[in-house]
């Protein structure tokens, strides 16, 4: 990344790409397409790790592309109760947290860490 780096400040102060010479223009673009391959491989295997509930519910809601009424009825609870949770204004109740475990597939000791 530091080679990459440099190579497109140097690039950058002399004017352009077409200002590095031949092999700093093949070592740019072998070193360019390796470490798109590798963040390719490395970001689709990291999973997103959510540091709060409302983070985890805000993520499933995405990846199920519903709103947070549509949550609260998968979950079978009311929209008001899933706000409240969402926004900390009331505690998770275990119905609540089963029902996260169960229908959305949330880790149980994250659940019950949060």
């Amino acid at each position: 990344m530091k080679t990459i780096e440099s190579l497109l400040e140097k690039a950058t102060a002399k004017g352009g790409f077409h200002e590095l010479s031949k092999d700093e223009s093949e070592m740019l673009a072998q070193l360019s397409k390796i470490a798109e391959s590798y963040e390719d491989e490395t970001l689709d295997l990291m999973p997103i790790r959510p540091n709060s509930l409302k983070q985890a519910l805000e993520l499933k809601m995405a990846e199920l592309e519903i709103n947070q009424a549509a949550l609260a009825a998968l979950l079978g609870i009311g929209a008001p109760k899933l706000s409240q949770i969402m926004n900390g204004k009331r505690e998770p109740d275990l119905t609540f947290l089963k029902a996260a475990h169960q229908k959305l597939h949330l880790d149980a000791a994250f659940l019950l860490s949060c």
